[in-house]
């Protein structure tokens, strides 16, 4: 820790990081950190799946179509920013904030999650229920109902063993590699350039981005907001990475129950009334809202000491991890 009182360090070439040494600013070395696993995942993996089970993968190579979505996350995701976190850092455990979180800081998040589900549930109903033009309707119907048939092909299963490979690889597996990318790597380079809530935000936004879902971007955008939240808060990546992995979990046991995702938690929103929706929308807005309260006062000893060390730490960053 000494080394950070040293004010002629920073400037050493052999404490700094590659990104340092080539003056690679943090939003930048962001921005060829997604083209490069966007790429690597995306299209070497689209190819890779298209060479492999041809144009109607779902239909008889389901098993391994699901394999290689898990391969692809680990070879595609997971191992790429485990290998640019290398480069921004001398110690990229610290920087992806990979910490033991406070006590109590898992179990708030989960509740908190489990009850932003059916809130973002009900507004995607609402959303449906925005009209649309008579000449795109059709079209945007076909696109929606494309998304949900491989979707459910993708997270049913069949049997309890079926189940746990579904949870194993659309649950557990993007957990890791996604939150290690966004939260990790992605919210924390832009963080030094911009505000830690313009991080966050930003993140959310690129987060839903990347999934390619046009119907659920804003669902997905208010998860990833939440999550780098709760990353910022808690300064452990452990904590996103359980609320991410319960979020996946859940769609996955509702449908080996045959059921909705949202009706786990409040009956078939498809079915409610208008009064019905919103006043489910508000008493799980509440929970959210105690749950994240809570969460805040909890972790408001390590949250400030985390926002303190990376206001009056961060360009002395190099050196500090180089005196470990």
């Amino acid at each position: 820790m000494q080394s950070d009182k040293t004010p002629d360090s920073a400037a050493d070439p052999a404490n700094q990081s590659w990104t340092e040494r080539h003056g690679i600013s943090p939003v930048l070395f962001a921005f060829l950190a997604l083209v490069t696993v966007f790429f690597l995942y995306q299209i070497v993996g689209g190819l890779l799946t298209l060479i492999l089970f041809g144009l109607d993968p779902l239909q008889e190579n389901l098993t391994g179509y699901r394999v290689i979505t898990g391969a692809g996350q680990i070879l595609f995701i997971f191992i790429p920013t485990l290998l640019f976190a290398r480069l921004v850092s001398s110690r990229p455990d610290r920087y992806l904030r990979i910490n033991r979180p406070a006590a109590g800081a898992l179990l708030l998040p989960v509740v908190g999650i489990i009850s932003l589900q059916p809130m973002l549930q009900i507004y995607l109903i609402f959303q449906d229920r925005i009209p649309l033009p008579q000449e795109i309707q059709p079209t945007i119907d076909k696109i929606r109902q494309l998304f949900e048939t491989l979707y459910l092909q993708l997270v049913g299963a069949d049997s309890l063993p079926e189940l746990f490979a579904v949870v194993l690889i659309i649950a557990l597996i993007p957990a890791f590699a996604e939150e290690l990318m966004f939260r990790g790597l992605i919210q924390r380079s832009l963080e030094k350039s911009l505000s830690p809530a313009g991080g966050v935000v930003l993140t959310g936004i690129i987060f839903a981005a990347y999934h390619l879902n046009p119907f659920s971007f804003i669902p997905l955008a208010a998860i990833g907001t939440y999550l780098g939240f709760l990353v910022l808060r808690s300064g452990s990546l452990w904590v996103p990475v359980t609320a991410h992995f319960v979020n996946n979990a859940i769609a996955c046991l509702a449908l080996y129950f045959n059921l909705k995702e949202d009706y786990i938690i409040v009956g078939d929103a498809g079915e409610m009334s208008t009064a019905g929706l919103l006043a489910a929308f508000w008493l799980f807005g509440m929970i959210f809202i105690l749950s994240t309260m809570y969460f805040v006062k909890i972790t408001r000893k390590r949250s400030g000491t985390q926002i303190n060390n990376s206001q009056t730490g961060q360009e002395s960053e190099g050196r500090h991890e180089q005196s470990h």
